[in-house]
């Protein structure tokens, strides 16, 4: 399965689940120079490429390839019609700008997160060079939870662990919160892309969810982990609890599967 259907089906799959409603969330990638050339077929040169500011510096990516959903795609459309609702984009020289190689048809460009996801990927690949995806969207339970539960990183994380023994294994970095802030914003790119150097997944507090990984599978899992263990925890809010996964079962786990989990995070609360 080549590159371009393994992302259309993921964002078909994110739709399915819910999590995209709209034209809400998207997805970008980080192509291999070889990917960018030939993989989706034709790709415009530099020199015939319709230019974009970026509003901040980015050169650390310059000459860098990303395919990236477009603003305002609905992400029901995108397997139907990939070159309207992607692109595919490179960082200019300078950091300044980006040069639109392929898709956007009808002069389209890319999300507007996408210099949250720029400034993401500048972070996620300092602690782990092979890190290509980042990914946003709406999950129905996880966002559920923001309006029942304290945002904070610590107690957030510790109570989505308890909620399924596998959660601890998927995610042991924990999950990164923010409170609410305006989005399709810089500061909000800068924020998130500050907590993607501890974690892989970042809430934004009412908003949604991020997600980082080295690959599709990878960063839909995550999400898919959480928003499992926040349907959960939902279900069982407002019940009195007569079984827990307790922080000795915890250590247990993450042992047994020989991960490096955030020992700072047992116990809940600060």
């Amino acid at each position: 399965m080549d590159l371009l259907t393994r992302f259309c089906k993921t964002c078909s799959n994110m739709y399915r689940l819910g999590w995209d409603e709209r034209n809400g969330g998207n997805i970008s990638y980080l192509l291999s120079k070889d990917e960018v050339i030939g993989h989706l077929g034709k790709v415009s040169s530099v020199a015939d490429a319709r230019t974009l500011p970026l509003g901040f510096d980015a050169s650390v990516l310059a000459g860098e390839g990303f395919l990236v959903t477009a603003s305002g795609s609905y992400f029901k459309n995108i397997q139907d019609d990939p070159e309207t609702n992607l692109g595919i984009v490179q960082v200019s020289d300078d950091g300044k700008n980006i040069h639109i190689l392929w898709g956007f048809k009808g002069d389209g460009r890319p999300t507007s997160e996408f210099p949250a996801h720029l400034l993401s990927h500048i972070e996620r690949r300092k602690i782990n060079p092979k890190n290509k995806v980042i990914l946003h969207c709406h999950p129905t339970h996880t966002l559920a939870m923001n309006f029942v539960h304290e945002l904070e990183s610590k107690s957030f994380t510790h109570s989505l662990w308890q909620m399924c023994t596998e959660c601890i294994v998927v995610f042991p970095d924990g999950i990164g919160v923010l409170p609410w802030m305006l989005c399709g914003t810089t500061e909000i790119g800068k924020a998130t892309a500050d907590m993607m150097r501890e974690f892989r997944l970042v809430v934004w507090g009412m908003h949604g969810i991020y997600g980082a990984g080295e690959t599709l599978d990878e960063a839909f899992g995550l999400v898919e982990t959480v928003e499992k263990a926040a349907q959960l925890y939902l279900l069982t809010a407002h019940l009195p609890r007569v079984n827990t996964i307790t922080d000795k079962q915890l250590v247990e786990t993450a042992t047994a599967f020989r991960v490096n989990y955030r020992k700072d995070f047992l116990g809940g609360k600060k």
